[in-house]
């Protein structure tokens, strides 16, 4: 997997600011730092085809996510 992605972030008076492009083991990173949530609008041009969609319904992601936090009793 090689796709550079982009995330929202949410700042002060819930203004949105697009980070990236950021590669894949970084995405893999912030998601496990809780950085990158399953709420959090992500998108790739060869994953999502430019679409911003929640992480929740990237399985990948989720699945990195299921591993790195078990505390959180699973999938969103």
């Amino acid at each position: 997997m090689s796709a550079d992605w982009f995330f929202l972030k949410t700042g002060f008076f819930s203004r949105h600011k697009t980070v990236g492009p950021i590669s894949e083991p970084d995405l893999l990173s912030r998601i496990s730092k809780g950085e990158i949530t399953p709420e959090t609008m992500l998108s790739s041009a060869s994953k999502t085809h430019g679409q911003w969609i929640p992480m929740k319904k990237i399985r990948a992601a989720m699945d990195h996510w299921d591993r790195t936090h078990p505390k959180t009793g699973g999938s969103v």
